[in-house]
């Protein structure tokens, strides 16, 4: 399985009598405006005479594409656009979809797009937090790929490497995380993430109907639980340790980039939810590939994790 081809936005061929975009709303007026076709405010404005589907958003609006192409308009050209990294759904054969409040989880070659787009200018749309948490979000892929009981030697091997250039980025708006972020995705769809994205999957639309003025999403989740998971990942197996000296990794630094990451207030308001929660946490299919077995008991390390925090 080879990535798709990276093309400049400046050298893409596009005819408006065939081509429409599709944007989230942060980057609408920007992409519309630089691409001059017609915007479409829904996968099923799509009619017959449409050839090209350009895409440009976060890893929601790139998954949904990527299914609707495949299972509906095989036939489409896709080109995928990501206005921020994290999710590194252009580059991945995965697609994870949101129904009635359930992530439903497919892989599949045919989601591959026929080419990416990384125009960088994008990123002067996105927050300080919001690039935090996108950070995060790759961090949580490639760790949680390492661990992963799926991954093999010549897996974590790459992941390490990945890992170690990873360190010297920012946790802030880089141009390179976007490299980063697809390379993450792209190794992880081989061996699976865990608990934290187990978490995240379980809590976004339970948090966004309790708290929707916080903008609790994917990537806020899975960076804010990701120094809880890998400390619990740590601490309840020699796996982390012995893998770890085994690749080189610098595990101090690794843990002071989670602490930078993790929002101690947050995990205090989402601490409730994933107590309620917890059974559901359980069953998830990312949660069962977690680097350590996740048992029922060790949600009295989350509760015992927040005292810590807070003291």
């Amino acid at each position: 399985m080879s990535n798709p081809p990276v093309q400049e936005i400046d050298s893409l061929a596009l005819s408006p009598s065939t081509a429409v975009v599709w944007a989230t709303g942060s980057v609408r007026q920007r992409v519309n405006e630089k691409l001059g076709l017609r915007a479409i405010s829904s996968l099923a404005d799509i009619d017959e005479s449409v050839a090209t589907l350009i895409v440009a958003g976060g890893g929601t609006l790139m998954d949904e594409a990527k299914h609707f192409r495949a299972t509906q308009r095989p036939e489409l050209r896709l080109i995928l656009i990501p206005s921020i990294w994290g999710s590194g759904a252009e580059s991945s054969p995965i697609a994870v979809l949101n129904r009635s409040g359930i992530k439903e989880i497919a892989i599949s070659e045919k989601f591959l797009p026929d080419a990416v787009v990384y125009w960088y200018e994008l990123m002067e749309t996105v927050s300080p937090e919001r690039a935090r948490h996108a950070c995060g979000d790759v961090w949580s892929h490639a760790l949680e790929a390492f661990l992963s009981p799926l991954a093999n030697d010549e897996l974590r091997t790459e992941l390490s490497g990945l890992i170690v250039e990873m360190k010297e980025l920012p946790l802030t708006s880089d141009r390179r995380w976007f490299e980063a972020s697809a390379r993450a995705c792209a190794l992880q769809a081989k061996a699976s993430v865990g608990l934290a994205h187990g978490i995240a999957h379980t809590l976004e639309q339970p948090l966004c109907e309790q708290f929707p003025q916080h903008g609790w999403g994917h990537a806020k989740l899975c960076a804010l639980f990701l120094l809880p998971v890998m400390t619990l990942n740590r601490d309840a197996s020699s796996k982390w340790t012995d893998l770890s000296r085994q690749h080189d990794l610098d595990s101090i630094a690794i843990w002071r980039l989670m602490e930078q990451i993790f929002e101690p207030a947050a995990y205090t308001q989402a601490l409730p939810l994933v107590e309620e929660h917890w059974m559901k946490i359980l069953r998830d299919p990312c949660t069962r590939t977690n680097g350590t077995l996740i048992r029922s008991k060790y949600i009295e390390f989350f509760q015992q994790f927040e005292r810590q925090v807070t003291t």
